[in-house]
């Protein structure tokens, strides 16, 4: 087993298909296959399972995974420490839902690391694509809630990707809503207030389900609804239209406007927000530090309400 076989498992894992993989070490196609089968038959394991869609990482090859990085990750600190070769490229990557803490915290990871090269990847995407990113190894860090209605569900999901859930904080239900909509100088809102106003939603996709709703109180109807897939255009309309969205009340206004505030929505519920990790996959030095950014980001926003 070499270096060079555990950065081309990562590189596979990374790119989650062979032939890219290959374009991006800059070696053939049959080269990296044929040193992956070595290496496998060397340790007596399956890492990857090949398919005409590509490949898909086995539970003793995401265990593996944890290690090769631990691995890499140290030969590349010694390699620059002791040698005077251009730092390596650095990749990390996170999907979440649609949270600015989540971005806040990515965008001090990126300001602290003052490397040359790297590749990092922040996704706002769909509650279910986020479970596959982290299953799959495509993201180290997962972000998203749950609550009594969808824990079940979501549990059994990660259960299945051999996920785990770390609990950030525990919110109460708030609104979101422009500085000049009616209902902006309330104390509170009940759901009957809002009946007049839009609401706005996150589209889900095919995993459009009433568990995967990135908004609790998913089941309720509304007499106006408007899905969108991007926070940019959630908060337009919320402007726009006056409409409304319900979320934690957590919002940071270093990334959002101003013009955006939260108000207390009257409902007998709890919203747990927290991230989620692969269990054999061991954090690299790059999730720990996002960690600790996210309950940074967390505390200092939550005092702003």
């Amino acid at each position: 087993m070499t270096l060079q076989q555990l950065k081309y498992v990562i590189e596979v894992a990374r790119s989650q298909s062979i032939n890219k993989a290959a374009q991006s070490l800059f070696i053939s196609q049959p080269s990296l296959s044929n040193a992956l089968k070595e290496l496998e038959e060397e340790l007596g394991i399956t890492i990857f399972l090949r398919s005409n869609k590509g490949i898909i990482i086995t539970a003793e090859g995401s265990e593996f995974l944890g290690y090769a990085r631990q691995v890499v990750e140290q030969a590349e600190l010694l390699e620059s420490r002791y040698t005077n070769t251009t730092s390596p490229q650095k990749f990390f990557g996170v999907s979440a839902q649609h949270y600015a803490f989540a971005v806040s915290a990515f965008v001090r990871l990126l300001k602290d690391y003052d490397i040359e090269k790297y590749e990092f990847s922040l996704r706002e995407t769909k509650t279910y694509e986020i479970i596959e990113d982290v299953k799959n190894l495509r993201s180290e860090i997962g972000i998203l809630y749950v609550n009594e209605f969808n824990k079940k569900v979501i549990s059994k999901f990660l259960g299945e990707g051999n996920l785990q859930f770390h609990e950030l904080f525990t919110a109460k239900p708030h609104i979101f809503i422009s500085s000049a909509n009616p209902l902006s100088k309330k104390e509170y809102v009940t759901l009957s207030d809002l009946d007049p106003y839009p609401y706005l939603s996150y589209e889900q996709g095919d995993y459009n389900s009433f568990y995967f709703s990135e908004e609790i109180l998913s089941t309720l109807s509304r007499p106006k609804n408007i899905k969108v897939t991007d926070r940019a255009t959630l908060f337009n309309l919320l402007i726009g239209l006056n409409g409304y969205t319900i979320s934690t009340g957590v919002i940071s206004h270093k990334l959002n406007s101003k013009d955006i505030i939260a108000v207390p929505l009257k409902v007998d519920e709890q919203i747990h927000v927290g991230y989620i990790t692969h269990k054999n996959v061991t954090n690299s030095t790059m999730a720990n530090t996002y960690i600790q950014y996210l309950k940074e980001s967390v505390e200092q926003e939550i005092v702003q309400l």
